[in-house]
């Protein structure tokens, strides 16, 4: 079960780490990390992998994203790959300016999780 991330996260938060894929090129990103929010609709790529994998803004799609602070902006979508946990998700995602990305509801909803809190760990959820 992975470890919560304490550094830069106060308090400790669960964090993954992704592969990111260029499908038009191949270019794989490796490690990529990705904070896991529940509360997030969306799910946000570092825009310093988007620029490492050479991906392109598709341009006739703007989404406007909302901060906590009521703050809003307009953001392309970019087209890849990402694996997690075993599993390839395709689809459009948006870019964040900021060291990890984070992984919305549009992804977590595939995935069964538990958050075990008072040990800081997650892990997926299997059946016995």
């Amino acid at each position: 079960m992975p470890a919560y991330e304490a550094v830069g996260f106060t308090p400790p938060a669960p964090v993954a780490l992704v592969t990111l894929r260029n499908r038009d090129t191949g270019a794989v990103l490796e490690d990529v990390p990705m904070l896991l929010d529940s509360g997030a609709d969306a799910t946000l790529i570092p825009q310093e992998a988007i620029t490492r994998l050479a991906l392109e803004s598709i341009s006739e799609m703007n989404f406007r994203m909302t901060g906590f602070d009521g703050s809003a902006q307009f953001a392309q979508a970019v087209y890849l790959e990402l694996l997690f946990l075993g599993r390839t998700f395709r689809g459009d995602y948006l870019p964040i300016d900021q060291e990890w990305g984070v992984l919305g509801r549009n992804i977590l909803n595939f995935v069964p999780l538990f958050f075990d809190g008072p040990r800081l760990t997650w892990g997926e959820y299997r059946r016995v």
